[in-house]
């Protein structure tokens, strides 16, 4: 065991096999506090429902991607012996024993509840402290003012990487919590500059509504990616340039398939860009920048929400053309990391990545490595909480 001792991350791993984005987003976590001494250990849960087989059928957990997945990911990452998975509502634990988590609960640091995924009661009270992070700034406050849910409820700190939220412009709800700001981190030796020559596309990764609907809070309508994106659909044939999406859209979305074919976009499937954690940095690798839009909820409440997969190009040194969400008051653009809020200020950004490219290569990676890596963002994050 480490002296620094033990700190646990919760997430939503195995529901979600072949999603190597999201994979990441748990990885930079577990990983980055590994680097700083701690030993680590991963909370998923599963339910005997969601498993399914290559060809989309139920089956039993042995037989399914989804433990197949997880059980790989943890072991390519160095992290066999630090896991659970809480399998139909505690039936059995997957990995570690349910006795073993008790213990190592009771004695960690503290538990990093991503979006308050992980609800077993009593693994929960084992933590001295249990901390919410909020990774999608917006929904979760909203759905608690209109009383839809209880999203909160059950821990002792709120962390959120919406960074301006509390801020007098921002319209994100702070449900009367304390909530403590940060960036996501990036384990940067995870995410090396790729040397190679750029490529030719201009590529995001993005899914066109998601798993939430919009949300009228107040009177107003706060949308989801779609909404913002048609706003943009004609960038590539204004533009000229090439760009390449692999987007998460349903086929009987006709209209908007045709309004992306019309406007030249280049759609691929997004499990041959991001199936794995190795594929989505491939993805990314060979890419020449990213244009990234934001959800339409992100956009409105000016929450300063920032995307983990830009900070992954940003790291790789592949310029960001970003959305602006609030976040051009907590980050330099103009190199490296660009920002638009219309067509017209998304036309010139391509421009001038085009024709200064070098430059804002080695600027992306700058950024990354001044406000994003993992050593710094994290040990901001124990000192907000209070930990040694």
């Amino acid at each position: 065991m480490s002296k620094q001792g033990t700190i646990a991350i919760a997430g939503s791993l195995a529901q979600r096999p072949g999603h190597g984005g999201h994979t990441w987003v748990f990885l930079q976590y577990l990983l980055g506090f590994k680097r700083l001494g701690y030993d680590v250990l991963f909370l998923d849960w599963l339910d005997a429902s969601m498993c399914f087989d290559e060809k989309g059928q139920p089956c039993a957990v042995e037989d399914s991607i989804n433990l197949r997945y997880f059980t790989r990911v943890m072991k390519e990452f160095g992290l066999e012996g630090a896991y659970a998975l809480n399998f139909n509502q505690g039936e059995r634990m997957i990995g570690m024993s349910r006795r073993t988590v008790l213990a190592r609960a009771r004695s960690a640091g503290f538990l990093l509840n991503v979006m308050g995924f992980f609800s077993d009661y009593e693994i929960l009270a084992a933590f001295p402290k249990r901390v919410f992070l909020d990774i999608d700034p917006g929904f979760g406050q909203m759905w608690q003012q209109l009383g839809l849910a209880t999203v909160f409820g059950g821990h002792d700190a709120y962390v959120t990487i919406g960074e301006n939220i509390g801020q007098a412009d921002c319209t994100v709800p702070t449900c009367a919590l304390s909530w403590i700001t940060t960036p996501q981190p990036i384990v940067l030796e995870k995410w090396p500059v790729h040397e190679g020559p750029a490529g030719d596309w201009i590529t995001s990764i993005a899914s066109w509504r998601g798993p939430f609907g919009p949300i009228d809070y107040r009177g107003k309508i706060y949308g989801l990616r779609v909404h913002e994106f048609r706003k943009f659909a004609a960038l590539p044939k204004f533009s000229g340039a090439q760009f390449r999406l692999a987007l998460d859209i349903h086929s009987a979305e006709t209209n908007d398939l045709s309004l992306l074919a019309a406007n030249d976009w280049e759609l691929i499937d997004p499990r041959d860009a991001a199936g794995d954690p190795q594929r989505y940095q491939q993805y990314i690798r060979r890419s020449k920048a990213e244009f990234m839009v934001a959800k339409n909820l992100y956009v409105e409440t000016k929450g300063g929400w920032f995307s983990d997969r830009s900070i992954c190009y940003l790291a790789t040194g592949k310029p960001v053309l970003a959305q602006d969400t609030g976040f051009t008051r907590r980050y330099p653009v103009g190199e490296g990391l660009l920002a638009f809020s219309t067509l017209d200020e998304a036309l010139g950004g391509i421009a001038e990545i085009s024709s200064n490219y070098a430059q804002h290569a080695r600027a992306a990676r700058q950024i990354a490595e001044e406000y994003f890596d993992s050593d710094r963002v994290l040990r901001r994050l124990l000192g907000a909480l209070g930990v040694a």
